[in-house]
C-alpha cells in the first residue's frame, strides 16, 4: 500500500476491560467538515497488542458472505458471529478500506 507518510493520523491506543466494547460505527467522514479540512480515512489499520481467552473479535456485521462454513467460526463468541469477525491474536495486524475502488464511501466497512 503506497500511501504518503503525510496522509496519516496519530495512533490511538485503546485498553478494554471485561465486558467494554467498541459499538460499531464507521471509520470514514461522512460530513463536509472534516473533508474539506482533513480530508477522508481512505484505510486503517488495527494491532493486537494482547490475545484474549474469549470475545474481543473485530466484528463488520455489514460484510456480506456466510461466514457459518468457515473452520474458525466456533471459536468465535456469539456477538462474533454477527458478520465477519477477526478473532485478536497477539501481534496480528487488520488492514481494512473505508473507501471502494472509485473513491465512494463502503458502509461495510462498518465495525466494532
Amino acid at each position: 500500500m503506497k500511501v504518503n507518510v503525510e496522509h496519516g493520523e496519530e495512533f490511538n491506543v485503546l485498553h478494554y476491560k471485561v465486558g467494554q466494547e467498541y459499538v460499531t460505527h464507521s471509520d470514514y467522514f461522512d460530513d463536509a467538515f472534516n473533508t474539506i479540512h482533513g480530508g477522508q480515512r481512505i484505510a486503517t489499520m488495527l494491532m493486537y497488542l494482547s490475545d484474549v481467552e474469549e470475545g474481543g473479535e473485530t466484528v463488520f456485521p455489514d460484510a456480506k458472505g456466510n461466514f457459518s462454513s468457515m473452520p474458525w467460526w466456533n471459536e468465535l463468541s456469539d456477538c462474533g458471529k454477527k458478520g465477519l469477525s477477526i478473532k485478536p491474536k497477539m501481534g496480528d495486524a487488520l488492514l481494512f478500506w473505508s473507501m471502494k475502488p472509485d473513491g465512494t464511501l463502503d458502509p461495510s466497512s462498518s465495525h466494532g
